[in-house]
């Protein structure tokens, strides 16, 4: 309905819709803008089908040429967005076309500026979301299995880290970026076989369990190992995000990562103390391949790591392997000694705008994905 009433010429919508040649009918912006996001969000989530992005391109860019012009100060403002808009009262509003064109227009009514933003959004997001197109991002939750009681259910389940969780320890904001490039995030929740990691273009392994946090920790097997490394080895993208040694399985792990020529050391770096950030800082400058964006990121308590062929070195602070890139057969692997990409820390709430986390999570997410 929405794309039948859409104006031909310049892509915006009418006040009154249903109405378009009558005298006095106008464009209007809040309205065009709405309705923009939705189409635009709705065809990119698969609510639409996909013939209603360009719909909402045409309207986005309608909206700009319509209704975005500097005032006269210079800055761009919003012009064309009705004040109101209701029945009954006193003076009675009668609902007829008279009474709805005869409120008065605004200019950056925040109830028109607001929609656009979100429109301007989801346009950023359709210009990238190619990226991921057909690829699918798979998040262990085996080797990582934490649970903890549902407060409204009282019934366990699990949270650290997964892609659900949407307070402090969760990759609910990772998973979103990953998501707007274009790929589908799923949990992996049984240990990987051929059969499993085989519709993946990515799998993600964070932290495994210590007995500290289960009970029955799933340790990393010889068999596991093989079938990881087989399938990196075919052209999957492994993730490994380990933790610092006090919270995080580093032996069987390490298992895994000497096929590729890394171990996660007893070493721990970045102990940050209270809220001194400056502590936690690394410099990306040295991981330009992989974070073309983000030059500084905060990551606290790491663990170091040792690199030998065929893994690199890819960001190196005070002498100390952070992160490393391995190449092997048609496959990749990225690897730090810490998940860092978690809410509390891409959220833009707790640490300085100094740290370019969500940037570096973006920037990671577009190397994994390409």
């Amino acid at each position: 309905v929405l794309a039948r009433y859409q104006d031909p010429k310049t892509g915006v919508w009418s006040l009154v819709m249903g109405h378009e040649a009558e005298q006095g009918n106008y464009a209007e912006a809040s309205g065009s803008a709405m309705f923009v996001y939705a189409l635009a969000k709705g065809s990119r989530l698969g609510y639409l089908d996909k013939k209603y992005a360009q719909v909402a391109r045409r309207g986005y860019n309608g909206l700009l040429k319509t209704f975005v012009a500097p005032d006269a100060s210079g800055a761009l403002a919003l012009n064309g967005t009705v004040s109101v808009g209701g029945l009954g009262g006193t003076p009675y509003r009668d609902g007829t076309l008279a009474y709805y064109t005869s409120e008065p227009l605004r200019v950056n009514d925040l109830k028109g500026v607001g929609p656009l933003i979100l429109a301007s959004v989801e346009m950023e997001i359709a210009t990238e979301n190619a990226v991921g197109q057909g690829k699918t991002v798979g998040l262990d939750y085996y080797f990582n299995h934490e649970l903890r009681k549902n407060t409204f259910t009282g019934q366990p389940e699990q949270w650290h880290y997964t892609w659900e969780e949407r307070t402090h320890g969760g990759f609910w904001l990772w998973g979103n970026q990953l998501r707007e490039l274009g790929a589908r995030t799923i949990a992996v929740p049984a240990a990987p076989t051929a059969a499993s990691l085989k519709p993946l273009s990515i799998y993600l392994i964070v932290d495994p369990d210590t007995k500290k946090e289960t009970p029955t920790p799933h340790y990393l097997a010889p068999a596991e190992n093989k079938v990881i490394t087989d399938w990196v080895r075919a052209g999957g993208t492994l993730v490994l995000l380990a933790n610092d040694t006090a919270n995080c399985e580093i032996r069987h792990f390490n298992e895994l990562a000497k096929n590729f020529g890394v171990q996660f050391t007893s070493q721990s770096v970045n102990m940050v103390q209270g809220s001194q950030f400056e502590q936690g800082r690394v410099d990306l400058s040295s991981g330009a391949a992989v974070f073309p964006r983000a030059k500084t990121a905060y990551i606290k308590e790491l663990a170091v790591l040792a690199t030998q062929a065929p893994a690199q070195p890819l960001v190196v602070n005070g002498g100390k392997n952070i992160m490393a890139t391995v190449q092997l057969g048609k496959g990749r692997v990225f690897v730090l000694g810490d998940p860092w990409l978690y809410n509390e820390y891409t959220d833009g709430r707790k640490i300085p705008a100094t740290f370019e986390n969500f940037q570096a999570g973006k920037d990671l997410g577009r190397w994994l994905l390409r």
